[in-house]
């Protein structure tokens, strides 16, 4: 790992499917501009919030090491994060949702360390590290809030997505980029948007992630929090957008009593939200997060949760009755009255108890699939997973000899025994057959000549879930996002804007004796369309009691007409001093 993240242990803990995702900070990128925007919105946030925002905010803030005048430093907020438990992470953009829940769920926060341009002050769809430097890492310092974010990574990474989830993220990155890009062609921008809406309107089952996604958006993104009437924002888009953290408080947003009926509400990043879910306190999100888990396919497996495996087209896992994880990509099932009497996977295939893969039965044993009946044998009350010794050998269930045995479903398996594995209660979790024949009803599943058969034992599936038992038995450092973040153009124009956003940065910092009149000067005849930097002037004449005070509130006017899309940044600002 490099050096901005070696003061967190936390981090050091993270597998490596996860660190292929972080980047440097690479701190010295950030521009006097990109400093002048976060001190904009920090300034306006903190005076608004302190005003509206969970009273977790301002604290957190502190405990956090959040600067109003600078761009946080990963490596300090790792120093302080540390303190209360957490960690940070510097990522490109959006990340897959499996991949950032389940930084959480390690405590790790996953920061996009790129900043809006001045053009998007207010609010723009890509993660940046206003919103999640600014908005999520202050509310973590409430350990009630910090335990509901780390609790909904372990669950939420677990959440069982579908393809049509991947195709609508892709699409979201992609839009986010290229509206936070500079000089985006207008073409480029409606066929990416027509694109989100086309994916966003498509009917579809909704998956597990969207469902959680939606949760997730109305919460830890866009959550209110108290009464109804009179709420306070702790939601990390809220706490970080100088529009919308205004807007979200006006009787044009309508405020709903959170409850899980919230999974079922979707969302359009591109949009300011028209209702947003008010929770009583933090203890309710977890309720609701529990609530929400308990009809997860993580929880109640079934043939349903193996379904769900089988439509997402992705690697997965099943647990049985034993213990015994099956991972892989699932193809097929064979189901009796509604029931998985046998499961399938094909290509690459682990085996796994405790979330430890068994030994011998990794990929490279079971590397063109797996196939096992599930269930029960036929005419018998007893399962195989609880027949003691003497049962199993009055069933010919023994190392050594040739068994037949039925399944229910007409499943049939007929071989010789070579051996079986069993769990930590003594319940047998793998049988291994040589010359072994496995069929449903005249369809052969298994063959002598393919080999060993290895025999998953297990009465029922009790979990389904997303990504693999054992971390370690995949490659998983295969699904990098196939766009990057576009950095702003280096003209000469913006270079020389740069080195007065510099010059009065500087000044501001007593590092230097700048000539302010000679910079607004400058300003008015080479760059009349900037108001951040005005607006900054006018702060330290004012300040400063120097004469140029009125010279550049005269300037700063003048824009405002000139801009009327800009007026209210500018009256926002003036209203500060």
């Amino acid at each position: 790992m490099n050096e901005h993240f070696e003061t967190n242990p936390l981090i050091d803990r993270l597998p490596k499917h996860l660190k292929q995702f972080i980047k440097p900070q690479n701190y010295e990128d950030y521009t006097p501009i990109n400093q002048a925007v976060w001190r904009y919105v920090m300034r306006k946030n903190v005076d608004y919030l302190s005003k509206v925002a969970h009273s977790s905010y301002l604290d957190g803030l502190k405990k956090t090491g959040i600067s109003i005048e600078s761009i946080p430093s990963m490596y300090g907020m790792n120093r302080i994060l540390k303190e209360i438990g957490w960690a940070a992470v510097a990522v490109d953009g959006f990340i897959p949702p499996n991949a950032f829940m389940e930084f959480q769920a390690y405590n790790v926060l996953v920061i996009a360390s790129d900043i809006r341009q001045l053009e998007n002050i207010e609010y723009t769809p890509a993660p940046d590290i206003i919103h999640e430097g600014a908005g999520h890492a202050p509310i973590i310092a409430n350990p009630e809030y910090a335990e509901y974010l780390r609790r909904f990574g372990e669950i939420g990474c677990k959440a069982i997505s579908s393809a049509h989830d991947y195709e609508i993220y892709e699409a979201i990155r992609e839009l986010s980029i290229l509206e936070e890009a500079e000089g985006t062609p207008e073409s480029e921008l409606k066929r990416i948007r027509t694109k989100v809406d086309e994916l966003q309107a498509k009917t579809t089952e909704p998956s597990e992630m969207a469902l959680i996604r939606n949760l997730h958006w109305w919460t830890v993104e866009y959550g209110l929090i108290g009464a109804v009437e009179n709420p306070k924002i702790y939601g990390a888009g809220l706490l970080s957008s100088i529009g919308e953290s205004e807007w979200c408080m006006t009787d044009k947003v309508k405020k709903l009593p959170y409850s899980i009926d919230a999974a079922y509400q979707g969302f359009d990043i591109t949009k300011p939200q028209p209702q947003l879910y008010v929770t009583k306190d933090f203890a309710q999100l977890s309720m609701v997060l529990e609530e929400f888990a308990n009809k997860m396919a993580l929880r109640t497996g079934g043939l349903s949760g193996l379904k769900k495996l089988i439509n997402s087209k992705a690697l997965g896992t099943i647990e049985l009755s034993t213990g015994l994880q099956i991972s892989g990509i699932f193809t097929n099932v064979i189901e009796h009255d509604g029931k998985p009497v046998y499961i399938q996977t094909t290509g690459k295939t682990a085996l796994a108890y405790r979330e430890k893969e068994l030994v011998n039965h990794g990929t490279t044993h079971h590397s063109e699939g797996f196939g096992s009946p599930i269930g029960r044998l036929k005419n018998i009350n007893l399962t195989i997973e609880d027949m003691s010794p003497r049962d199993l050998q009055a069933y010919n269930i023994y190392e050594g000899n040739h068994v037949e045995l039925e399944f229910e479903g007409d499943i049939k398996v007929s071989g010789e025994i070579i051996t079986g594995s069993r769990n930590l209660r003594g319940e047998i979790i793998l049988i291994s057959f040589k010359n072994c024949t496995v069929t449903h009803n005249n369809d052969i599943l298994f063959q002598p000549e393919w080999g060993t058969y290895d025999m998953a034992v297990g009465k029922k599936i009790v979990s389904a879930f997303s990504g693999p038992a054992d971390i370690n038995s995949f490659d998983m450092i295969t699904h990098i996002p196939s766009t990057k973040t576009i950095k702003s153009k280096k003209t000469e124009e913006r270079e020389a804007l740069e080195k007065l956003y510099k010059r009065v940065r500087d000044y501001r910092e007593k590092q230097t004796n700048e000539d302010l009149n000679q910079i607004l000067e400058e300003l008015i005849n080479h760059h009349p369309q900037d108001w951040l930097l005005t607006l900054e002037i006018v702060e330290l004449s004012k300040l400063k009691n120097l004469p140029i005070h009125d010279k550049s509130l005269e300037h700063l006017q003048k824009v405002k007409e000139n801009r009327p899309e800009v007026a209210h940044l500018i009256t926002n600002g003036l209203n500060l001093l």
